[in-house]
């Protein structure tokens, strides 16, 4: 039999797109010949697996670098933690005094006690009743120095750097602490302390300004504590309020223990500052006041600090049991700049730098018959000359500072030879020619172009650090001629041109003028400010 036929079935065959499309493939075309080139990381830029590989890697080592440097950062911080926390004192016994370990080695130095003396005590426990053998020398009046390096104090005994100093202060920082930080009102900016948050990191700080019974009678304390806020403003130290004070008079002793009270919230109080602003007669006039209420304060004034002249006495921070309610007072060695007069001069002249009694102004010239300035050289003893350039007929300078620093004056032409023959003689300190040799002069030299508006009132004071300051008026002194002094005061503008010449590396300050005397009023203008800006600065008290 016969297979049967195959049957193929095949449907009909598609031309090719380009005969049955020609439009739509030419414009195809021209739309893929204007499109945009492929992104990077597709198409043909698209990346290989090994190169997505090789790019987490690369990630991955980066974060793990970026990680490994915090780490490391924050190892850095905390080992720098516990090493300034193991500067914090401990029980190691030290003298009420001054705070120097107790010792009985070197007799000469600070912390020495007679070896029986230190046995008998130990074994009664009575260590922390003991005082040093300087601290019994300074109590008596005697200079014993014991800084030395750095803002030290050059001849005398050096047993301690003031490097060392700061580092026992370092530990401050990582405290939870209130911070009482004071500032000598003669010294303002000599011992302002630019760098308080170095020490006291982010604790809170009070404002205390010490020695206002130092300043000129009937001055208007309302223009003195407004001065320090704006001052204090302007160097943008954040604080919690300014207190006008005095260790001596007692004024405003209460206001500072009020708020302390009020800010201590169970805390350690820290009482801060540059040496010899007075801080060991502060804590006195604390502990004074308090013990009238707290009996804990009234027993610690058995034991407080020793108060001397000598910059430099306290040399650790001294605890004291000052507080009913828990947390300790210290206080703590004073910090030691090397931009003050101090650091130059011989540790026998320190007592001269410190004035004893209310400053008086001392006038050059006094009246319009005297010498004008200009042409001339101002020597303040043997620490700052002021040559004057350029000034008006009438132009004063005002020197406020200790009384035992003699002011002279002479042509500029012969201040040179004048200085070297007089030197440790008549212009003193240096005292006595024999420190004068040594004497490293007035290498430090500022040019002073000082501009003035207002010709009836002190242009600027000229603060030198460690000693005082001085008030430049352009038209200070009096004069009898009405015709001439119109004329003078017609001109509202201008310029005076002065020269200060003063120790290596001491500092000289131009600031707006501290507004001390009975005619500071009629002059000093308070700062104009709006409601947020009164309310954003710190409040002061006196």
């Amino acid at each position: 039999m016969a297979a049967p036929p195959l049957l193929f079935l095949s449907s009909p065959q598609t031309p090719a797109p380009a005969l049955l499309a020609p439009k739509a493939s030419s414009s195809r075309a021209r739309a893929a010949s204007n499109a945009p080139p492929p992104p990077d990381g597709a198409g043909p830029a698209a990346p290989s697996r090994g190169d997505r590989f090789l790019g987490s890697q690369l990630a991955a080592a980066a974060a793990a670098s970026v990680l490994s440097q915090e780490d490391a950062e924050r190892r850095r911080r905390r080992q720098e933690k516990r090493q300034a926390l193991a500067r914090k004192p401990t029980g190691t016994a030290c003298c009420y005094g001054c705070g120097a370990p107790l010792q009985t080695a070197v007799d000469a130095a600070p912390g020495y006690v007679d070896p029986a003396t230190y046995e008998l005590k130990k074994r009664h426990r009575q260590l922390r009743t003991v005082l040093c053998g300087r601290c019994k020398l300074l109590s008596h009046g005697h200079m014993v120095t014991a800084v030395g390096g750095h803002g030290g104090y050059p001849g005398g005994k050096q047993f301690v750097s003031a490097e060392q100093l700061r580092e026992k202060l370092s530990y401050l920082r990582h405290e939870k602490a209130l911070i009482v930080k004071l500032v000598d009102i003669v010294d303002f900016n000599g011992s302002f302390l630019a760098r308080a948050r170095d020490f006291a990191g982010a604790n809170p700080i009070i404002l205390v300004i010490t020695k206002v019974d130092l300043l000129p009678r009937d001055t208007d304390f309302n223009c003195i504590g407004d001065w320090v806020v704006e001052a204090v403003v302007k160097k943008k130290l954040n604080v919690l309020s300014v207190h006008l004070t005095s260790s001596k008079s007692m004024v405003g002793i209460t206001g500072v223990i009020s708020e302390v009270q009020q800010e201590k919230k169970g805390r350690d109080v820290y009482i801060l500052g540059s040496a010899n602003v007075g801080k060991s007669a502060f804590i006195s006039a604390l502990l004074r006041t308090m013990a009238y209420k707290d009996p804990v304060a009234a027993a610690a004034q058995k034991y407080k600090p020793i108060q001397s002249a000598v910059p430099g006495t306290t040399l650790g921070p001294i605890q004291i049991d000052a507080f009913l309610g828990g947390g300790k007072l210290y206080d703590t060695p004073g910090v030691h700049l090397h931009h003050r007069q101090a650091a130059v001069i011989h540790a026998d002249d320190l007592p001269s730098l410190a004035p004893q009694s209310r400053l008086r102004a001392r006038c050059f010239p006094a009246n319009d018959t005297d010498v004008g300035l200009i042409g001339n050289s101002l020597f303040w003893g043997g620490l700052v000359r002021i040559d004057v350039v350029k000034a008006l007929p009438r132009t004063r300078l005002t020197f406020y500072g200790p009384k035992k620093l003699k002011i002279n004056m002479v042509p500029t032409t012969e201040a040179d030879e004048f200085y070297k023959r007089e030197v440790g003689v008549t212009l003193t300190p240096p005292t006595g020619k024999e420190k004068a040799e040594g004497w490293v002069g007035l290498q430090g030299v500022r040019e002073l172009q000082i501009k003035y508006e207002e010709p009836d009132r002190p242009a600027c004071d000229i603060a030198i650090s460690g000693l005082g300051w001085i008030a430049v008026e352009p038209l200070g002194v009096p004069s009898s001629n009405l015709n001439e002094s119109a004329e003078e005061e017609d001109n509202e503008s201008g310029e005076l041109h002065l020269i200060v010449h003063v120790p290596k590396p001491v500092e000289i300050f131009v600031r707006p003028p501290l507004p001390v005397g009975k005619a500071a009023p009629e002059w000093y203008r308070y700062q104009e400010l709006t409601e947020e800006e009164e309310e954003l600065r710190p409040k002061w008290h006196y």
